[in-house]
């Protein structure tokens, strides 16, 4: 059942879920991203693997050796914007640990709805057979869809969304059309998690409260339900410096999606 209109709630979530004026240097740190993925792409030109028929039904795939553990990794941009070829420039940390990277698209809201992206990262994950999935925001709220549907052993959500109602009467769901129903439908922290999956939550020490709630309470919820929990806030990250662990070769958070990979 829909709730009655709350004109204070809604401006404090409006404001507690718009990263990119939490973060007004956010364009700076895209740069980083863009700059990254064309040195990585040209030094290690990935392979392209279709999943499904359309443009955006593609993966980059990065492959360490034919043999090597695969991860994957799934993008942000609250599934309305940005794309695969924006993070290219995770690979090489992985590269250097004998760890494949897939990276794929989807395609976005509103020209989808919300279940067929999750439908879609389902076939990506299927296509590629990933030991982990991680992601970042919108990303990770799919890592954790696909970990407790058993598509993998461990997942990485990074800056995640579980529970979807908050955003209701946000900006954000004029694409995405959530109703109470189907935003519940679509909350990982409501699913059972498989017995043993592993889930680790990561979460910017200077996001949101709300980010920060979110990726607690997913980590004790699914811990309770009993999955293999982790939930960790580093200090001095906010949303989108969040990722910056990811491409150092030698950072705690690369180390521990390898030895997840290597299980």
């Amino acid at each position: 059942m829909a709730r009655d209109p709350d004109p204070v709630l809604d401006a404090v979530l409006e404001a507690e879920y718009d990263n990119r004026a939490r973060v007004p240097d956010h364009p700076a740190v895209f740069e980083r991203w863009r700059a990254t993925a064309e040195a990585a792409r040209a030094a290690h030109p990935p392979a392209e693997v279709a999943y499904g028929p359309g443009p955006r039904q593609r993966i980059d795939l990065f492959e360490a050796a034919p043999d090597a553990p695969v991860v994957m990794f799934l993008h942000g941009g609250y599934w309305q914007a940005l794309d695969k070829g924006w993070f290219s420039g995770l690979a090489p940390a992985f590269l250097a640990h004998g760890v494949s990277l897939a990276v794929p698209s989807y395609d976005l809201a509103p020209r989808v709805d919300l279940a067929t992206i999750v439908e879609q990262a389902r076939r990506a994950s299927e296509a590629t057979r990933p030991r982990v999935v991680f992601g970042h925001s919108a990303g990770g709220h799919l890592a954790a869809c696909l970990a407790a549907e058993g598509l993998a052993g461990a997942a990485v959500a990074i800056s995640g969304l579980f529970e979807l109602e908050p955003l209701i009467p946000t900006r954000i769901n004029a694409a995405l059309r959530l109703d109470p129903a189907t935003a519940r439908a679509l909350s990982p922290r409501l699913w059972t998690p498989p017995p043993g999956v592993v889930l680790d939550c990561v979460v910017g020490g200077e996001e949101s409260g709300e980010f920060l709630r979110q990726s607690r309470e997913m980590a004790e919820a699914w811990g309770l339900a009993g999955a293999v929990t982790r939930y960790e806030a580093p200090a001095s990250l906010n949303h989108f410096t969040v990722l910056d662990p990811l491409f150092d070769v030698a950072s705690p958070l690369v180390a521990r999606i390898v030895a997840l990979a290597r299980r």
